[in-house]
């Protein structure tokens, strides 16, 4: 943010107090006119200047703080040798530094542009310079701790995505180890389907196997017995059964 011009505001390193009045009340285009106007004079009676009221004001302020020593004076700006100095002496000065800080103390909401920057005016009354430079060291002490903290939640992040990938790698190796091949599969028919020939075949000399003579009753046993048992249902049953004799019947032939 660009700050105003201090020069072009009427600063200088020190004031007479009606130049300081003047300044305060923001007329300093009519400054010849007024200290015309006074000549010796320290303070503008109260008929004058009717279209400037705060002018005897605020040169009576800065009177009252010279009086009550509240703000620092001196002779043509030297603060020495102020001894048999009078109020009304023309050559009775307040430094720049010393009006600034006078003002900042007792008239926190008035800013005059020839005193405080664009900056120090933009800010609360509350609000000092001190208390922006320690806010914004806090700033950037918090922007750090962000700054780390993002970095260990990058880190955090791709060691959760390494993971991630490990673990679908292994669940993959799992399905593949858990899903049979061709040639196992291939195997697991036969051995149903022998069996399956067995229980219902006979012996040489006609003596049946076992005592289920059709599949179907195989299949019902099955079921009463482990129905709670996946995949032992009759419609697969019945779709595996017949796999199995197929495909034992294509391995012996």
């Amino acid at each position: 943010m660009p700050k105003s011009s201090s020069l072009a505001d009427g600063a200088k390193t020190y004031y007479r107090p009606i130049e300081a009045a003047i300044r305060w009340s923001g007329l300093l285009r009519f400054e010849r006119r007024i200290l015309a106007t006074l000549g010796q004079r320290p303070l503008p009676e109260a008929t004058e200047f009717p279209r400037w009221p705060m002018l005897r004001l605020n040169a009576e302020r800065i009177f009252d703080a010279l009086a009550h020593g509240e703000l620092p004076y001196g002779k043509d700006g030297l603060a020495r040798d102020t001894q048999g100095l009078t109020m009304d002496d023309p050559s009775l000065t307040v430094r720049h530094v010393d009006l600034k800080a006078w003002m900042a103390h007792y008239y926190p909401g008035e800013k005059p542009a020839f005193l405080f920057d664009e900056i120090e005016r933009a800010l609360h009354p509350a609000i000092s310079l001190d208390t922006v430079g320690a806010l914004m060291a806090e700033r950037e002490a918090i922007k750090a701790r962000l700054a780390e903290h993002l970095g260990v939640h990058e880190t955090l992040r791709a060691e959760h995505e390494a993971l991630l990938k490990t673990h679908a790698a292994y669940t993959a190796d799992a399905e593949r180890a858990s899903t049979p091949g061709p040639r196992s599969e291939s195997t697991y028919l036969n051995i149903v389907g022998g069996l399956l020939t067995l229980l219902l075949g006979k012996s040489p000399s006609g003596m049946p196997y076992s005592s289920f003579l059709t599949q179907e009753a195989i299949i019902s046993a099955m079921v009463a017995h482990h129905g709670n048992a996946m995949g032992i249902t009759e419609r697969t049953l019945q779709a595996k059964f017949a796999l199995a004799r197929r495909n034992l019947q294509s391995t012996n032939s």
